[in-house]
Parts: structure tokens; sequence; C-alpha cells
């Protein structure tokens, strides 16, 4: 209910100090979606014990809906957007009928495409489909949904419909989704390659880096970061065939165009955003380094430096301390795009999004990531009626001499069986199936339950468990 209330009054912030119809917009819906939101959660009644998460449930749908589905759709049918989404499409446009995505010379900021080649791709429906479903906006956020869905299954996350539903009704991606989205791509991709790389998949995460990095330059930083998470996974063998596979997806993608248009790529693409292009971004915000780039030649100078700073003493520490997993990888990446971001000349609140997604989306997926049980496989009779006089020898056994003459017990002194014997016991009955067999994780789970009492207490309840089974067993046999 909190975080409804913040993002309300968040969004009910937009109407009253932005100059944009599309953000003013956004914040009427949103804010009104995440306040009804927070009366469901706080007023909804929970009901019983398994249906104590549907207020959760009511109040992320009603977010959801409010803030990201209607603004999106009257965003769409009346044709407002933010100026980057007129920009992508146009560029796909003029690379069809002129053979470059870049104007040559751009008399306004309107006229710049401060994005690599790949951008463009998310242009191409405009030209083909109807102005609603071609829009640009409506494939940043099915390519980014995507790549979280892709992300959480290699992350083996749990159930994904609320946590997924959440993160998407949430002003940090709710907003741009519906005004602009260009950025999403970026950030998802950046997620899913990481995962990639966590799990050791050296060739798709370097595919996905490529992607990734032919869409925009402040994507790059996630290269060696991914390279040293292969490294640790897979040895350098792997570390070389992910950096293989970004070069050549990324090369295609950028390069013929670098190569024919240096001038203008180097203009829009590097300049522009960094603020050193003869047009001015008209994109900042009250962040540390736009505030030095505001005092002037010297002002801009330290915020280069600083920026240029940052970024080795990034690199310095992930040479030291590379990733280990997926999880880190992310961490190491959010902090140093995050400190790009606020000590660049030209930096604005929108880019932080990727640093906190970096961080909050793994973490979503290993907080409900459920454990993986190895079970131990013994030869044994899917009919019971052929082992039932096995059974009534066990529970006799455990009735006369007690659970410290029953093999495969944790106090038991008689050794378990060998795996010989077990393949002997298999081949001699070639009728009897594999199955999972009790281990002392089962005893374990029981003692768990039993956490709560005294240690003498929790013992004599394992013990009484254990003789109840051995009884039922022994009923079982009886009646066979």
């Amino acid at each position: 209910m909190l975080g409804a209330v913040v993002c309300a009054g968040w969004a009910f912030g937009f109407p009253l100090i932005s100059n944009l119809a599309s953000q003013r917009a956004w914040g009427w819906s949103a804010g009104a979606g995440y306040l009804l939101a927070a009366l469901v959660a706080a007023l909804l009644p929970r009901g019983r014990s398994g249906d104590a998460a549907r207020p959760i449930r009511v109040a992320v749908a009603i977010a959801l809906l409010g803030g990201i589905v209607i603004p999106l759709v009257l965003l769409l049918v009346l044709g407002q957007a933010q100026s980057e989404v007129f920009v992508v499409q146009q560029s796909a446009a003029r690379l069809v009928h002129t053979g470059s995505p870049y104007l040559p010379h751009p008399a306004h900021w309107t006229g710049y495409t401060p994005y690599l080649p790949g951008m463009t791709l998310f242009g191409f429906p405009h030209l083909v489909l109807p102005a609603v479903l071609g829009d640009a906006r409506i494939w940043f956020l099915l390519a980014f949904l995507l790549c979280l869905v892709l992300a959480w299954r290699i992350l083996r996350g749990g159930p994904l419909a609320v946590p997924f539903a959440a993160v998407v009704a949430s002003p940090l991606v709710a907003l741009p989704a519906a005004v602009s989205g260009v950025d999403l791509p970026m950030i998802g991709g950046c997620i899913l390659a990481l995962a990639l790389a966590g799990r050791g998949n050296a060739a798709r995460a370097g595919v996905v880096l490529g992607l990734v990095c032919a869409l925009k330059w402040t994507a790059w930083p996630a290269v060696p970061v991914a390279l040293l998470l292969l490294l640790q996974m897979g040895g350098r063998r792997a570390a070389l065939r992910g950096l293989l596979w970004t070069g050549l997806v990324g090369g295609v993608l950028v390069l013929p165009f670098a190569l024919a248009f240096p001038q203008a790529m180097l203009e829009q693409v590097v300049r522009f955003p960094l603020g050193l292009s003869k047009v001015r971004t008209p994109a900042g915000s009250p962040l540390p380094g736009h505030i030095l780039a505001q005092m002037g030649p010297d002002g801009r100078t330290a915020s280069l430096v600083l920026f240029g700073l940052s970024g080795l003493a990034v690199c310095a520490w992930l040479v030291a301390r590379p990733p280990r997993d997926a999880r880190v990888a992310c961490d190491r990446l959010a902090l140093g795009v995050a400190l790009a971001f606020l000590l660049a000349p030209a930096g604005r609140f929108g880019y932080l999004q990727l640093p906190v997604l970096l961080v909050l989306w793994p973490r979503l997926a290993l907080r409900t990531r459920r454990p993986d049980s190895v079970p131990v496989l013994l030869a044994s009779n899917e009919d019971p009626a052929d082992d039932a006089g096995e059974v009534h020898s066990v529970a006799s056994r455990l009735a006369v001499h007690g659970r410290a003459s029953v093999p495969g017990t944790a106090e038991s002194d008689a050794p378990a069986p060998s795996r010989d014997a077990v393949h002997a016991r298999a081949a001699a009955h070639p009728d009897r199936a594999l199955r999972p067999a009790r281990t002392r994780t089962d005893r374990a789970d029981r003692v768990s339950r039993t956490d709560g009492a005294p240690r003498g207490e929790r013992s004599a309840q394992v013990d009484r468990t254990d003789q109840d089974q051995a009884d039922h067993a022994a009923s079982a046999a009886a009646r066979s």
C-alpha cells in the first residue's frame, strides 16, 4: 500500500511540473490508478489463507491498468509521444529512402539521431503497419518484456505473474513505456545478456550483447562486465567466444554506417548526447555533471574528467574483483552506469532507470527461486504386493530392535547399499522401476517442522513420526 501511495504522489507531480503533454496525461491516469490500487490493498478483505494475496493481485492489476494500459492506448490514439519516438521512426524512413539514418547537417535538435543504427529497426513497423500498431513504443515495450521473461527463466525464478506485473506497472517502466520507451530494449537486453553469461552461455550472451550495443553506446559498459563473468564461469575460451559474437553482431549492424557516415555519427551519436555538439541537447536534469557543465568551459571539462575517472575506477574494481554470478554482475554494471549518468554533462533522471532495474530484476528472480532437489534413486517395485514381505520385514525389525537396526536411517550403524548392489538388484528384477527413495532430506524436513519445540521434544516428535510410518507400513503389509 505504501509503495502505491508513493507512486501516486510521483505521478501526480508530472501534471504540475512537466511541460510535455504526454507526461501530463500519463500523470493524471497513473496517479489515479496508483491511488485506487492503494485503497484496494488497504480495504479489500484478505479472505481465506489460500487467498491471502488476492488484494495484492487486484491492486497490481489496477496499477497496471491505470499506469500503462490506459495512458499508452490514449496517447497512441492521440498520436502524442516524446520526440525520440518520432526521431526513431523518421530515421527508419530516412534509411529506406537515402541509405542513412542520419541527416548530414541538421539545423535543429529534432533532426539529430543520437542512436546507433540498430535502433532504426524499431522504426520499421511504422512504415508497414497502421499508425497505432506501427508506433515504435509498442515494439520497444515488447522487446523489453520479452527480455525480462527470458532472463527470469534463465535465472530460474519462481512464479512470475505478480512481480512481473508490479515492475511493469511501476513508474520506473510505465512512464517511459507510455511516452517514449527508447531505453527499454537496451535495459532488457543488458539484463538478459548478463543472465546468459551467468549460465556460461557465451554464444547467446554475445549475440544479445551485440544487438544491445548496436542500439546505444551507453550499453557498451555491459560488454566488459559480461566478458569477465564468462571468464569466471567458463574460462578464457568462453570469454573469447562471447567477445567474438558481440563483435560480429554489433559490427555487422554498426560498422557499415560508421565507415560510410563517420562525421554524422560522431556529431549525432557521441557529441550530441554529451552536450559537445553545435546544437545543444534539451535533455538535462539537475544532476552533478549537468550542473558542472552549466558553469562554463571549465565546468564542462571538469564534468568530463570526472566522467572518465569514474569509468576507470569501476574498470579497476571489476578487474580486481570480477563478478562470479549474474546478480553481482548486474550490481557492478548498475554502479558503473549510475556514476556515468550522474557525472555526464547532459544526464537526466530518466537514465537512472537502467541501474535501478539492473539491481531489482535479478534479485526478484532469485528471491522467488525454487531450490533444486536431486532425489536418490533406488530400485523398487511399483506394485506394493510384490514388496509385502520386504516391507513386513523392515517393519518387524523396527518394532523389535528399534530404528537403529534399519539401514538408511541417520542412527543406523549398518552401511547403506552399495551402487553395485543396487544395480544387481535392478538386473535381477527387470520389471522394477527406479523411483525416488526417502532420504535424509525427508527426515530433515520433518525436523524443520518441529524447530519451534525444545530439543528433547523435537527428537521425540521425529521418533514418533518414524514409528507411525513403520506401523503404517506393517499394516499395509498385513493387508496384502
